[in-house]
């Protein structure tokens, strides 16, 4: 928890809405940032405005990534639009420039030596990484959710929406 009562009523009020718990941490991180920024002025005493010059200020200063600033965006217009209920309309913002970056990929090949090196509890957690296209945390939750009924057990197959 954090020393502060502002951003703590922040956080409560995420969990009251349902928020998930990675996306609580991100916008916290990010208003504390734009809190500090403004030298710890409270958010109510400040708008669009000042919005616009701590975005503009990561393209210009911390050279950030556009999706970096769009995350920071979100998190503002959460904390303006949704806690503080003062929208901000729109917001003329320097747009970040660093280019994306793209992922590295491994060919079928270095799959299949990847595969046969691990025991079979972590080739279906490599598998369901790889081939279902899981982050770590969605992984993790699949495999500590209650047991699969023999019926769809006997299947072999899981099933991954979204």
């Amino acid at each position: 928890m954090s020393n502060s009562p502002f951003l703590n009523s922040i956080r409560t009020d995420m969990r009251q809405k349902g928020y998930a718990l990675k996306t609580e941490k991100t916008y916290l991180h990010w208003i504390k940032r734009f809190i500090l920024f403004h030298k710890k002025r409270h958010p109510q005493t400040m708008g669009s405005e000042e919005v616009r010059l701590f975005l503009s200020s990561l393209a210009n200063s911390r050279h950030v990534a556009i999706n970096t600033q769009k995350i920071a965006l979100n998190a503002l217009a959460f904390l303006y639009n949704r806690f503080l209920q003062q929208p901000l309309g729109d917001i003329d913002y320097i747009p970040a420039s660093k280019p994306r970056r793209l992922p590295s990929v491994i060919s079928a090949n270095e799959v299949q030596r990847i595969l046969q090196v691990m025991d079979t509890r972590n080739q279906v957690i490599f598998t369901l990484l790889y081939g279902a296209g899981l982050r770590i945390n969605e992984c993790l939750r699949f495999l500590s959710a209650p047991p699969i009924p023999p019926a769809r057990r006997a299947r072999g197959a899981a099933r991954v929406c979204g």
